[in-house]
This record gives C-alpha cells, structure tokens and sequence, in this order.
C-alpha cells in the first residue's frame, strides 16, 4: 500500500499510550492498534479528526504517501 501510517511516531511525540489514546478517541484499543501497526484499509475521516484533535496535529503528520517500492521496506 501506498499510504504509510505513522501514528506510533506521533505518539511517541506526544508521549501517550495506546489505551489512552483510544479512550480519548471513542475507539477499541483493537482498532486502534491495527491503525497503528500499518494493517487497516481504510480509517473514516472522523477517526482521523478524533486522532488528530488528541494528539494536536495535522493528518499530514500521520499518513505519509510512500512509493510501492518503498512501501515494501
């Protein structure tokens, strides 16, 4: 996939755990760790606009467009 979801590196930034930032989002830590981990198809915009408001960034600082030769790294 093309898309490369960099959410583990803006938590780290943030310093905030999985289940914290689950809670504040309204979402499973199950959900939440798929998107984290690279392995989820789709995310809804207004996931997006929770994760983002929480982490007081832009969607731009969580998904990176990425060559497919890259994305195979």
């Amino acid at each position: 996939m093309s898309i490369k979801i960099n959410l583990d590196v803006e938590m780290a930034r943030q310093k905030k755990g999985l289940t914290e930032l689950a809670n504040e989002v309204d979402i499973t830590l199950a959900n939440l760790s798929i998107l984290k981990n690279n392995k989820a198809k789709a995310v809804r915009f207004s996931t997006l606009d929770a994760i983002c408001r929480a982490l007081h960034c832009q969607p731009g600082d969580i998904l990176e467009y990425v060559e497919d030769s890259e994305a195979e790294l």
